[in-house]
C-alpha cells in the first residue's frame, strides 16, 4: 500500500505542485486548503505524515502541529515555512514538528526528509540506523571513560538517562519534554558519549540524508536541545567542535 501524506498549504501554486510531484514519487496524497481543514481530514483519516505549511489564514500549521500533540497524535510532521530566522524555526520544533523544510524548497529535499521521517517512524521500536541493539551478547560493561552505562533499557552518559523503548529521558530526576528528533539525536549523543560525531554522520544517522555544508537544520535542533538540557549552574552537556560536529560530555 502506498504511504499516506497529508498536505495542508493555502497558496494553490505551491499546493497543486507539490501534490502532483508526491503522488508521481508513489505516495497517497490528500491537499486541503487550511489548518481547519487539515485537523478534521487528520481526525476523520489519519495519515503516515503530515505537511503542513506555518503560514496559513485562521488555524496556521503551528496550531495544527500543538492541537495533534495535544491529543497524543504523534504521526511525524513536516513544516514548509518562508521562515528563515532560527526563532522561528524552533517555534515549530517547539510545537512538536519533527522537521522542516524553508521555501523556496527543492522537491528532492521534501522527498528526502519525508523518507527519513517514515523510515525513523518504522523503527520506533528498534535501534537507531547504525546504532547496534543491545542484546544478551552485547557487553553492558564501559569499554572506557565516557562510553555510556547500558542495561536491557536504560543508556546513561554525563548525568542522562534514556529509555530507548518507551521514549523517555531525564537529566538527574527531571524528566526531558523531547520531540521525535530531540530524542534521536541525543539518543546519539549519549550512545556515542565522550566522542566526536562531525555534521555528516549525525545528519546520516538521524535524517538519513546529508543536507550539505550550507544546511543550518543540524545546528537548530542542537540549540533547542540544549536549551532543554541546560540548567543554571550546571556544566553544559552538548559541545561544539567547530569545523567538525558535537561531542557529549560532562566538563
Amino acid at each position: 500500500m502506498p504511504q499516506t501524506v497529508l498536505l495542508a498549504e493555502d497558496d494553490r501554486a505551491i499546493r497543486n505542485a507539490l501534490e502532483r510531484a508526491l503522488t508521481l514519487e508513489g505516495y497517497r496524497v490528500t491537499a486541503v486548503a487550511d489548518g481547519v481543514e487539515a485537523l478534521a481530514q487528520a481526525h476523520r483519516t489519519p495519515p503516515d505524515v503530515l505537511v503542513l505549511d506555518v503560514m496559513m489564514p485562521g488555524i496556521d500549521g503551528l496550531q495544527v502541529c500543538r492541537v495533534l500533540r495535544a491529543e497524543g497524535d504523534r504521526t511525524p510532521i513536516l513544516m514548509l515555512t518562508a521562515l528563515v530566522e532560527t526563532q522561528d524555526r524552533i517555534a515549530g520544533l517547539d510545537a512538536g514538528a519533527d522537521d522542516y523544510v524553508v521555501k523556496p524548497f527543492d522537491v528532492e529535499e521534501v522527498f528526502a526528509r519525508l523518507r527519513a521521517l517514515l523510515r525513523r517512524t518504522s523503527e520506533v521500536n528498534g535501534p537507531l540506523a547504525g546504532v547496534p541493539k543491545q542484546t544478551s551478547e552485547t557487553p553492558e560493561t564501559p569499554e572506557a571513560p565516557g562510553t555510556p552505562a547500558t542495561s536491557d533499557r536504560l543508556i546513561q552518559a554525563a548525568g542522562l538517562r534514556m529509555d530507548p523503548q518507551a521514549r523517555r529521558a531525564w537529566r538527574g530526576a527531571r524528566e526531558l519534554e523531547l520531540t521525535r528528533t530531540e530524542f534521536e539525536l541525543l539518543e546519539l549523543l549519549v550512545r556515542n558519549a565522550g566522542i566526536v560525531l562531525d555534521h555528516s554522520t549525525i545528519y546520516d544517522r538521524i535524517w538519513g540524508y546529508d543536507f550539505g555544508p550550507g544546511s543550518k537544520n543540524l545546528a537548530v535542533y542542537v540549540g533547542y536541545l540544549r536549551r532543554k538540557l541546560d540548567e543554571p549552574g550546571a556544566p553544559q552537556l552538548i559541545h561544539t567542535v567547530r569545523g567538525v560536529g558535537y561531542v557529549l560530555r560532562e566538563d
